[in-house]
């Protein structure tokens, strides 16, 4: 699979809803409810961080949730592509980008939603064919007016911001003509998957899907 073929299936998975949630799954008992309540308050692509021992095995389980597109983030080796592919991830999400990295999701076509925080790294990324990147970490690299300022000179990539947003500046980013989504973790709150507040964890779906 190509850069743009990878950047194109990217885009159509983050053009869904105005949010994907990163996800830190601890429990692997949480992966199915978490996904079905996550998919009924309107966010269907799921991000599930590979920082966890059961990270892989959600990630399997989630993936056959009806209705929900499941990606592996954290992505940082080419092993981490190959067992998140295996797994039945149908997209990745990486912190920055390397060539081994973006060489092993070509090679798997894994559609890859790559982090970049410079003009550098994204002119990188582009060149290479990446038009739909992750802006990571985005708060602490300048946040949405650093987005905003990327698109003067670089109007043909777009974003997911990540890093620090939640319900309060979410709306800020998504404001932007270069953002196309932005991630976040605060749809799933730690304590409500434990409490197992799944109908809780709906409601602020419904409320970040509103966003857009």
């Amino acid at each position: 699979m190509t850069p743009a073929d990878q950047s194109r299936q990217a885009l159509e998975i983050c053009r869904r809803a105005a949010v994907v949630p990163v996800l830190v799954i601890e429990d692997l008992a949480h992966a199915r409810p978490l996904a079905e309540a996550l998919v009924a308050g309107g966010l269907p692509a799921l991000e599930v961080t590979l920082r966890t021992p059961v990270a892989l095995d959600a990630i399997r389980i989630m993936a056959e949730v009806e209705g929900g597109i499941v990606g592996a983030g954290t992505l940082l080796t080419p092993a981490d592509v190959a067992a998140a592919r295996a797994a039945g991830a149908r997209f990745g999400v990486s912190p920055g980008a390397s060539d081994r990295l973006l060489d092993a999701c070509e090679a798997e076509g894994l559609p890859l939603l790559p982090g970049a925080a410079t003009a550098t790294e994204v002119m990188a990324l582009l060149e290479r064919g990446y038009t739909m990147q992750k802006f990571f970490p985005a708060e602490t690299s300048g946040g949405a007016p650093a987005v905003k300022a990327l698109g003067g000179p670089l109007p043909q990539v777009t974003f997911c911001p990540t890093g620090g947003i939640g319900l309060g500046n979410a709306a800020t980013y998504l404001g932007l003509a270069n953002v196309v989504c932005v991630g976040g973790s605060w749809v799933a709150p730690k304590a409500m998957m434990e409490a197992g507040d799944w109908a809780g964890i709906t409601r602020l779906a419904q409320e970040a899907a509103a966003l857009r």
